[in-house]
């Protein structure tokens, strides 16, 4: 059964209030875009030291999710996909109530 802040992810995404990638992540939290970062619990030891410094170092939230990498995939329709940046403020403070 999908969580429902995955349900809320592929809303955001068909929205296009998401961005995927590590390099667009990173630039979306350069140009304080982003804000809020979830990373799969199977995300691999740099990307996840690079994707945390840069939140913290910029001030924008991030999540450790429980799913893997393929439950975020399947959530978002894109294959191997460890980490999402969600664009909208709403999106971003549902999915943070909904993490608890």
């Amino acid at each position: 059964m999908k969580s429902n802040y995955l349900n809320l992810v592929g809303l955001a995404i068909r929205a296009r209030k998401c961005s995927v990638g590590e390099e667009n992540i990173v630039k979306d939290i350069q140009k304080n875009r982003a804000k809020l970062v979830l990373l799969a619990n199977d995300i691999g030891a740099q990307t996840k030291k690079k994707l945390t410094d840069k939140c913290n170092y910029y001030g924008v939230p991030f999540a450790i999710i429980t799913e893997d990498r393929e439950a975020l995939s399947q959530a978002i329709g894109k294959s191997k996909r460890v980490a999402v940046a969600i664009l909208d403020a709403g999106f971003a403070a549902k999915i943070k109530s909904l993490l608890g």
